[in-house]
């Protein structure tokens, strides 16, 4: 077990990246638990919300809404695999909870990363498993950090639902008046946050009684059941305050763990200021534990790139469709300096990140696009057709070309212009033999082409080329010579045998 961790320990050094303290901000995100009623043996935090890691999602948010490249990433559970998606970049450090003993903990765990360095600026926490956080929710949460004169701010949104369903840790704040019925000067200031399970642990019959700057206040059970302003999970300190606080945590809760949340009574006693920020964008502080949960934040990330593109370009089915953020994010700007688009989307199709579209591009129903593919004018793509690079190739497919119904077509290539894919043709160029085709080539006849470089005009049918060279050939009649049933010879004939009936 100790040099599986140090395994692991080294393997985290080896991706991490010095922390640039000249900057004031430095994100740590929590991505260390595995998720045990996620029900998977992949981490919790590697389940894609549209197609890329939670983990990697909140990192993103962090990074541009904090507009800064510091962070620490908490691993733990399935650390390498975590930590392997993440991958190294400048300013980003690996830290590794061996155990995960909870929130606290994993902070504590994270500052170390500080190296000893006196950081006078602030730390950001995130949970890794909130998918649907975006640079702007976390970017007005700075601003009300830096407008605020306090110590801690935590990020606050309202539960919608049944509080019997409230799985959240609540926001407990001052009431107006305290146990002896005068009114509290600090009516709705924070004094805690309160965990679900604590709150269920609490005798029925007992008030729960707190002490606020020498006030006392108390709430029933249900009180506290009744509370729909819940902890987010987000974080912000300053930098000084959390470091010297920290070690005052204790484990005296149901679960035995340390919790960040009880920083905020913490800090309350010794007098430093917590303040709270709330978010109206409830769907992008959504975290899970369970399938249906993230099920529904998928549903959710596919509602909003519909709603973003559903006047720019037509989408056929609003409920199945995949376009990656980044070709989102393209097609946006096309519209904004290329005019109307006429792009068409079917059903069922899947567009990766590195995928770039064009103008009058149709790709219809169950079309998948993975990889670095760069499209012309006016291309059709049908039903079923597979287009894929490894990372390292590029595909390029010229103008007004169409590309038939279930063909595959993969790696290092170049289609030209006005050429004709037909049915059952697979094409495929490698890093030593690219395929490169020419203008006006039609290829057709469940053809079959390997690295070849076919010249202008050129007809195949039903022929399987390999590492060939293909001539343009203009016949005495002025037509250009076809290219048809050029097959390979056969091999293991002395393998096969007729049947005997």
């Amino acid at each position: 077990m100790e040099n599986n961790i140090k395994e692991i320990e080294a393997h985290l050094n080896r991706l991490s990246r010095p922390l640039n303290f000249n900057e004031k901000n430095i994100a740590m995100v929590l991505s260390a638990g595995h998720g045990k009623r996620i029900k998977s043996e992949t981490s919790k935090m590697l389940h894609e919300v549209w197609g890329v890691p939670t983990v990697m999602r909140v990192a993103r948010a962090a990074q541009f809404g904090l507009d800064c490249d510091n962070q620490i990433i908490i691993v733990g559970i399935k650390a390498v695999d975590v930590a392997n998606a993440c991958g190294a970049r400048n300013n980003r450090s690996f830290a590794y909870q061996a155990e995960q003993c909870g929130t606290g903990h994993a902070v504590k765990i994270g500052l170390q990363k500080l190296d000893g360095h006196v950081h006078d600026g602030n730390i950001y926490v995130f949970p890794g498993d909130v998918g649907l956080l975006s640079k702007d929710v976390v970017s007005t949460f700075r601003q009300d950090f830096e407008n605020t004169v306090c110590d801690m701010m935590v990020l606050t949104s309202l539960f919608r639902g049944k509080p019997e369903d409230n799985y959240y840790g609540r926001i407990v704040r001052v009431p107006e008046k305290d146990d002896q019925g005068k009114d509290s000067p600090e009516s709705g200031m924070v004094i805690e946050i309160k965990e679900h399970k604590d709150i269920l642990a609490l005798p029925d019959d007992k008030p729960y009684t707190i002490t606020y700057h020498d006030r006392k206040y108390s709430f029933s059970k249900q009180q506290l059941i009744a509370i729909n302003e819940f902890n987010t999970g987000l974080f912000a300190f300053k930098a000084t305050a959390l470091t010297e606080k920290i070690n005052h945590l204790k484990e005296d809760n149901v679960q035995g763990e340390l919790y960040i949340t009880d920083l905020i009574h913490i800090f309350n006693q010794d007098g430093l200021t917590v303040g709270a920020a709330a978010t109206k964008d409830e769907n992008a502080v959504l975290g899970f534990n369970v399938k249906s949960v993230l099920k529904q934040m998928e549903n959710i990330a596919r509602d909003s790139v519909y709603d973003k593109l559903k006047d720019t370009i037509t989408i056929a089915d609003r409920d199945d469709f995949f376009i990656a953020d980044e070709v989102v994010e393209q097609i946006l700007e096309m519209d904004k300096t290329s005019g109307p688009l006429d792009i068409e989307i079917g059903k069922g199709v899947y567009i990766g990140p590195n995928v770039k579209l064009n103008k009058g591009v149709v790709i219809n129903s169950g079309a998948e696009l993975v990889g670095n593919i760069v499209l012309g004018e006016y291309i059709v793509i049908d039903q079923g057709v597979n287009l894929s690079t490894y990372d390292h190739q590029v595909m390029r497919i010229g103008s007004n070309t169409e590309i038939f119904k279930g063909d595959i077509i993969k790696g290092n290539l170049i289609i030209g212009n006005n050429c004709r894919i037909e049915s059952g043709v697979n094409i495929t160029g490698s890093d030593d033999y690219p395929a490169r085709i020419g203008n006006n080539v039609l290829i057709k006849g469940t053809s079959r082409v390997f690295g070849c470089t076919i010249e202008d005009d050129v007809f195949i049918e039903h022929s399987v080329l390999k590492f060939y060279y293909v001539e343009r050939t203009v016949r005495k009649d002025g037509t250009i010579q076809p290219i048809q049933w050029v097959l390979p010879q056969p091999l293991g004939l002395d393998s096969i045998r007729q049947l005997k009936h």
